[in-house]
């Protein structure tokens, strides 16, 4: 009897995709199942993550596993056939572990922040979310990947924010290109792995998405 692997998740979501894009690396088979949030959670979803409620869960052999970076670490250590996603050295497994902390305490808050705010507000959190970027890129350095020559832990937490990118630049009035060059050819290193492709949606869908969220919270 093999692995029966459910995930619960939607499609926008930054942080189902970093599980998407760890099963993929694998070549984990899995059950998808579409969480529409617009409409409300499932039942089943607050069973499954009755503490935060939240996607992604991964559900293994009727075990769920909750928090996309703890989902990524599990999944690497369970299906260690496969190239591993964390490093091998102590000292930058615990790096790449604090910057991808980093990340989702800051990505999506500040982001949240700058839509939902107007005039100076507005201006103070796109500086900020702006310099978030930059930092994560002087992090990144010279190097091909966070990981090195080898993509890795890091650089799966961060890449699906990509996908966001136009929505980011769209509310913000900038653009990534000009603000981080070095991130954006680090972004196209990424987007070379099928993985990574095959797994982030369209920019223009997100944005649609986005703009959906806007109407059901009744923000203008």
């Amino acid at each position: 009897m093999g692995d029966e692997v459910v995930l619960l998740d939607t499609w926008a979501s930054m942080f189902g995709m970093r599980v998407r894009i760890a099963l993929a690396e694998k070549g984990v088979k899995y059950e998808y199942k579409e969480e529409n949030l617009l409409i409300g959670k499932s039942p089943f979803l607050s069973q499954m993550n009755p503490i935060h409620k939240k996607v992604p869960v991964l559900i293994h052999n009727g075990k769920p596993i909750c928090e996309s970076a703890i989902i990524v670490q599990y999944i690497d250590e369970v299906w260690n056939h496969k190239a591993p996603i964390m490093p091998s050295d102590p000292f930058q497994r615990a790096h790449a572990r604090f910057w991808v902390d980093y990340i989702d305490k800051k990505i999506y808050d500040t982001w949240r922040k700058m839509w939902l705010s107007k005039g100076e507000e507005h201006e103070a959190w796109k500086k900020e979310l702006i310099s978030i970027f930059k930092l994560l890129e002087e992090t990144l350095g010279d190097k091909p990947f966070y990981g090195g020559d080898t993509f890795g832990f890091l650089d799966l937490g961060l890449i699906p924010f990509y996908s966001w990118f136009y929505t980011f630049e769209t509310f913000g009035n900038f653009k990534m290109e000009a603000e981080c060059p070095n991130l954006m050819a680090w972004v196209k290193r990424c987007m070379q792995r099928e993985t990574v492709s095959k797994t982030l949606p369209d920019e223009k869908r997100v944005y649609n998405h986005v703009l959906a969220m806007q109407k059901a919270l009744g923000v203008e």
